[in-house]
């Protein structure tokens, strides 16, 4: 955008004078300032390109020689100002006040001056008093109905003010007295393109081309129509054509930079945003993109800085607040990044992209109700929004609002498609495709994009590729492993493995930890620290490149992934391929679709080979299953329970009354008449003792020990001493003990867990399950409904995971026929007591979408059967490969009538339901599911398998031949 003065000049041979002397002032601050001369040179135009402070003081003397110039004769040689899109504030602050008494003196002096009131309107619209400049410039033409200027200006000004009918109405008018005014048909263009009336726009540029063939700004302007249309072709070549016409047209360089970022070409459009800003260093717009192609290589700090330089040179700069927020958002700077999506909105309210940016932060945070609101408002702003709709979709999905489901399902799908189809980065992330109907095809190919996305990132550094090892020699033979992950801390993903660093062959292997979180100070990140050979904390190395040389430095051999596409993830690292193998595992449920990823570790349950088309990795085999956890080493104390025989009828349930704690054997020791009933394991076994005491459950009579813990309980106490040993209520761990109640610490107390304390009935069957509710479908739901019915003395036991999808479930139940008093919930708790309150359920129904996976373990280590139907994908299959290891495969169900049988079967049949407990209870401890041990050496030989196929020169192919578990790592 430009600024110019207009100068009428008189006479020839004043106007020869005038002009000499102006080319001569003007030659000296080129490319600054350009002469064009209008109406048979009776005017002279003026065009300045800031920044201005280069020729204010040339503004000045040359507005003085034409000022003395013209006393003679003032109303022939009259000074017009014409109004500008941009007028900065230093420019004015010299000028603004002389100009202005100037004016208002002459309107004083000739009420009816004309040139007097638009030159005043002028002065107005740089003061930012845009209905003031509406209405001098509207009383200048009606002082001078041919004052083609004055249209001009109020064109301008109507524009700037987006009354776009009146602005042509203004443009209109001044053609009428100027037909072949090429800068006003660029400027009705303009308008017309702001009305989206983009095919009239391009007409009428192409007439502003037409009258001025040497017209950038028309070609770049016809340009942006053109590309508006999707003619991106034929846009590109108008804005070479503007270059070449004006090669420091700097609109045309940032525009062409936009096309060639958009088709890929990340380096070559920095480039031209770069020398857009060489020819105008106070061009906000080319810093904002520029700032934005900086945060897509991951160069973060360098995006900021040309955020704030955009912002410094145009403080209403919308969309730079609202994309510096994104920077902010990823530099981990959630605070910043809520200020900025905020004053972008402040600035510019119908500015939908800001919205759906601040709907993002209330996502992540937790704030779902207001990311709804936040999106909804994004899409009635812009109603073809497709990010906006999908992550309003994720929303919905979160809280259960099943609304127009199957409609909207159907239209997320089809907005995926369209942006696979051009080859546009989908607006559904990765970890969430596995919720919705889209095929293998797409969500691997959703994956891709994001892996792409990261090739993108590493291209920009112009590394060189790493050479790697092809023997073990300068490791003295031990194969480097190297884990790579966001939570080695207080997170599900270190609650599974935290152990297996540490049990890693020494001999054989050499483990490394790279953290890319900071330390959290928890004991679960002090035992990864403590146990891994080598722990580098990489948060402190935010550049992916040095952060990579680190690794490379390592020597290490085999690079583990475990974060996929989840929070904290940085996959640039494995982009640049520090490590000659590198693998997926554990901690994101499908495909990084990247082709820098050789293998997924996985197990013929979860990862079938006849699916392997859905994964862009090699499948490599673990002998049992993928999964593990360190339930054994977290939460000892659950090995055993004991249970108190409150109702004295002859039916002992295990889950009424129930207390765990490593001393519970010298506990119930102590205590008269403790009595220990045999449960069997299958039809075929009559209980018999066990030797770790799996089949044994120890009863407490009703007496007084029982009597006090009752007592406790239902007065809300937090602990009583019994025998010299203090037992707790379970609902008080946080209060005794918080790390035992995070699970850094074994409680060193007796803890009692009952179902009065979670209101759950004493003589209902209680059907659970402790996932997020965004892994509950409507289809799901029916089936829990239908179970609960055929089973009539049941409840279902729900989490609120969140709080604000409680009401939707309990709505869409009622709907289905089932009384709300049906569904029961409770709740998050902290990871000890959530373990241990699982044992008060007398089944677990699994999620089939999307399976409990940490959950899961945690369920199936307090000793509840778990029920699932595996799927397709690999997070719906989980659980699956949890029971099969765990040796429970009669509670796999194929199809979802099976899966109503099955559970109904546990509900119904009391005997049967006991065997199942027992068996899972026995399993959880004989079965190799929470063996660290045994899995850390199916691992290791995993790896070695990777690695003597690396190293006999192969491409990474399938393994997924296990070698037994009696051979040798």
């Amino acid at each position: 955008m430009r600024a110019f003065v207009c100068v009428s000049v008189g006479s020839a041979q004043r106007r020869k004078k005038q002009c000499s002397l102006a080319r001569q002032t003007c030659a000296h601050v080129s490319p600054y300032c350009r002469l064009t001369f209008c109406h048979d040179g009776e005017q002279l135009l003026i065009y300045l390109s800031p920044p201005f402070l280069f020729f204010l003081t040339f503004i000045l003397n040359l507005l003085f020689v034409f000022i003395l110039q013209s006393l003679p004769s003032p109303p022939l040689y009259t000074l017009y100002l014409s109004c500008s899109t941009y007028s900065p504030p230093f420019l004015w602050f010299f000028i603004i006040n002389p100009l202005k008494a100037c004016y208002l003196k002459a309107i004083e002096t000739q009420p009816n001056f004309a040139v007097a009131w638009s030159n005043l309107g002028c002065v107005f619209n740089a003061q930012g008093e845009i209905w003031l400049a509406i209405h001098h410039f509207e009383k200048a033409v009606t002082l001078d109905p041919n004052f083609l200027d004055a249209y001009i200006n109020l064109g301008n000004v109507l524009k700037e003010a987006r009354i776009f009918d009146r602005a042509v109405a203004g443009y209109l008018r001044a053609l009428s007295l100027s037909p072949n005014h090429a800068v006003v048909h660029g400027n009705l263009a303009c308008v017309y393109y702001e009305q989206g009336l983009i095919d009239l726009a391009i007409d009428t540029y192409r007439r502003a081309i037409e009258l001025q063939p040497h017209f950038p700004d028309a070609y770049c302007n016809l340009a942006n129509a053109l590309k508006e249309k999707g003619n991106v072709s034929e846009a590109e070549e108008c804005y070479n054509t503007a270059l070449r016409l004006c090669p420091t047209h700097a609109d045309s360089l940032n525009n062409l930079a936009n096309i060639k970022r958009e088709q890929g070409n990340i380096e070559e459009a920095v480039q031209l945003y770069r020398k857009a800003l060489e020819v105008f260093p106070e061009f906000a717009a080319a810093h904002s993109n520029l700032a934005s192609v900086l945060q897509q290589q991951g160069k973060l700090q360098e995006a900021l800085m040309h955020y704030k330089e955009a912002i410094r040179i145009s403080p209403t700069f919308a969309d730079a607040y609202s994309n510096m927020g994104n920077t902010l958002k990823e530099m981990q700077d959630v605070q910043g990044a809520l200020q900025c999506y905020t004053r972008a909105i402040q600035i510019n309210p119908a500015f939908a992209d800001a919205h759906s940016n601040l709907a993002s932060i209330h996502k992540d945070s937790g704030n779902i109700p207001e990311a709804i609101a936040s999106y909804r408002t994004a899409l009635k702003l812009k109603p073809d929004f497709p990010d906006a709709y999908c992550n309003l979709a994720h929303c919905l999905q979160i809280v259960c609002d099943w609304t127009d489901y199957d409609e909207r399902m159907k239209k997320l799908v089809s907005i995926v498609a369209d942006q696979l189809d051009k080859n546009r980065l989908p607006s559904v992330h990765p970890h969430h495709s596995m919720l919705y109907p889209l095929s293998h095809g797409f969500r691997k190919a959703i994956a891709e994009r994001h892996g792409n996305l990261c090739l993108d990132k590493i291209n920009a550094l112009h590394k060189p590729a790493f050479e790697h090892p092809k023997d073990l020699k300068a490791s003295g033979g031990r194969l480097r492993v190297g884990y790579v992950s966001s939570d080695f801390g207080n997170h599900p993903t270190s609650h599974l493995m935290q152990s297996i660093p540490g049990m890693h062959n020494p001999e054989k292997f050499e483990v490394f930890c790279y953290a890319l979180s900071p330390d959290d100070s928890t004991n679960f990140r002090v035992k990864v620290v403590a146990e891994a050979h080598h722990f580098t904390d990489l948060s402190q190395i935010p550049c992916n490149g040095k952060a990579a040389d680190r690794i490379h430095q390592d020597g290490v051999h085999i690079l583990v992934n475990m974060n996929g596409y989840t929070k904290g993830a940085r996959n640039e690292l494995f982009a640049l391929r520090p490590a000659p193998i590198q693998a997926m595992w554990l901690g994101y449920p499908g495909t990084s679709g990247a082709p820098f990823m050789d293998y997924i570790i996985s197990d013929k349950e979860t990862s079938p080979v006849e699916v392997a088309e859905q994964y862009s990795e090699k499948l490599a085999y673990m002998p049992h299953t993928f999964f593990i956890g360190d339930h054994a080493n977290m939460f000892p104390h659950l090995k055993k329970k004991a249970v108190i025989d409150f109702k004295s009828n002859g039916h002992i349930f295990d889950n009424r009354i129930v207390l765990n704690g490593i001393d519970l054997k010298a506990f119930l020791d102590s205590l008269p008449d403790v009595k220990v009933i045999k449960m069997k394991c299958d039809n075929n076994q009559e209980a018999s003792g066990d030797t770790n005491g799996a089949l044994s459950m120890p009863v407490i009579p009703m007496n007084t020990a029982a009597e006090a813990i009752i007592n406790m309980i239902n007065q809300g106490q937090i602990q009583v001493t019994i025998n010299g040993f203090t037992v707790s209520n379970g609902l008080a761990t946080t209060q005794i003990n918080n790390k035992a109640a995070t699970g850094e610490e074994v409680p060193r107390t007796i803890v009692v867990t009952t179902r009065s304390q979670y209101g759950l009935p004493e003589d209902s069957i209680v059907y659970c399950n402790f996932n997020q509710l965004y892994k509950i479908d409507p289809p799901t739901l029916q089936m829990w409904v239908n179970i609960l019915k055929r089973v009539p003395n049941s409840v279902l036991w729900l989490l609120r995971f969140p709080a604000v999808g409680e009401p939707n479930i309990q709505q869409y139940a009622q709907n289905m026929g089932l009384p709300g008093s049906r569904i029961i919930f409770s709740p998050v708790a902290p990871k000890e007591e959530h373990v241990r309150r699982g044992q008060l359920a007398d089944v677990c129904l699994d999620t089939p979408l999307c399976n409990g996976h940490t959950t899961g373990m945690d369920v199936l280590w307090a000793g509840t059967p778990m029920v699932t139907m595996p799927g397709e994908t690999l997070a719906s299959r989980v659980a699956a490969s949890q029971l099969s290891c765990l040796g429970c495969p009669e509670l796999i169900a194929q199809s979802r009538q099976d899966y109503e049988d099955i559970a109904v079967k546990l509900g119904s049949d009391m005997e049967y339901l006991k065997m199942m407990r027992a068996r899972v209870w026995k399993q959880r401890i004989c079965s190799p599911l929470f063996n660290t041990k045994q899995y850390t050496v199916d691992l290791e030989r995993l790896y070695l398998q990777m690695w003597e196929h690396h190293s006999n020169g192969n491409k990474p192919e399938h393994l997924v031949q296990t070698i037994e578990a009696g051979e040798n790592a």
